[in-house]
């Protein structure tokens, strides 16, 4: 899936950013990191484990430290030939990011964490129709799933169809949460055996190509509070825009609560979201980042209150955001102008 013209791309945007600190060696050794240089490679083998590469960028090209027992398939199905010829096996006892660092002097990834966001936050067109094709498949599983659900299925029985259609999809589940009725109040709900009832809650991340595309949905009943979420929702929406700041954006978002009948301090109580990518959030948002949004950054915004929430990943365009996570399969309401997801009755 990389492609070298991509990899020019990128290549030349760490070089901005490797001149503005002083022109160093830069190491790459975050997942989101070396999965959005790469362009799309897999980057890790536990989904909970650290990559199995680091990238040590410097003014003669790139080299590579792979974990030698994955060595040869990330060079048979995924690194582009010229990675191949630049790579260092590093033996399975050394973690690759500490053999790149031993290499020589470098700058280390996280004293550049704000400008190496901006140079990864406008997507290239590959990278958006990846992400296009990728929201269309996350929100196709979220409908699968819950065409076979029922107030007696369990949690469990939901978050395992969520999980089976995202990796028949080639996703990897990073996040699958589900919370039947009696557990609603909980804002991460890891499943439990807990049957659904007459309302509950699907949340998905699923990664592919690096990329990370975020959904929630509600099966069931009605919530009481569904409209009044989807105003707060409109408000992070008009707020983010090409040129504008992540903080203004979350402060807009976050007064939108009270305005929409909520409790003012709502947003205290879980976090916001903010923009996405190669990363679930990247950064999340707390109005301290300083971060500028441009075209073709990815967002997924989640504002939430006791018993309801709405989350959905975007794409922010000169016109406003595209939504990605859609399936027309679902039920919608108009909310602002838009259609946004609504509770699907249980058949």
């Amino acid at each position: 899936m990389a492609t070298a013209t991509d990899r020019d791309h990128k290549c030349r945007r760490v070089a901005a950013v490797r001149a503005q600190a002083g022109g160093a060696p830069l190491l790459l050794t975050s997942h989101e990191a070396v999965a959005w240089y790469l362009d799309g490679v897999r980057t890790h083998v536990s989904l909970a484990g650290p990559p199995v590469v680091a990238v040590r960028v410097d003014d003669d090209g790139d080299t590579l430290f792979v974990a030698d027992n994955e060595a040869d398939r990330l060079v048979a199905e995924e690194l582009l030939p010229a990675d191949a010829a630049r790579l260092v096996r590093v033996p399975w006892r050394t973690p690759p990011a500490v053999a790149a660092a031993a290499a020589g002097a470098a700058t280390v990834e996280a004293e550049l964490a704000p400008a190496l966001r901006a140079a990864r936050a406008s997507l290239l067109p590959g990278e958006a129709d990846r992400y296009r094709a990728l929201g269309r498949e996350t929100a196709q599983v979220l409908t699968e799933a819950a065409i076979t659900l029922g107030p007696r299925a369990t949690e469990r029985d939901a978050a395992a169809a969520l999980a089976a259609g995202l990796v028949a999809r080639g996703i990897d589940p990073l996040v699958v949460l589900v919370a039947g009725h009696g557990r609603l109040p909980h804002r991460h709900p890891l499943p439990t055996g807990e049957p659904l009832g007459a309302r509950a809650m699907l949340v998905v991340c699923g990664r592919r190509h690096g990329l990370i595309a975020n959904a929630t949905r509600w099966v069931g009943e009605l919530g009481a509070d569904d409209e009044r979420i989807l105003a707060v929702e409109a408000a992070y929406f008009a707020a983010t825009r090409p040129g504008a700041v992540l903080d203004d954006a979350f402060a807009a978002g976050c007064a939108a609560y009270a305005a929409a009948g909520f409790d003012a301090d709502e947003w205290h109580r879980h976090h916001q979201g903010g923009p996405t990518g190669y990363a679930g959030r990247d950064p999340r948002a707390t109005g301290a980042e300083g971060d500028v949004i441009v075209e073709q950054h990815a967002f997924a915004w989640n504002p939430s209150a006791p018993g309801v929430k709405v989350e959905d990943t975007v794409l922010v365009t000169a016109a406003g955001v595209e939504v990605l996570t859609v399936d027309p399969r679902w039920p919608t309401v108009t909310a602002s102008g838009r259609a946004r997801p609504a509770a699907r009755p249980f058949d």
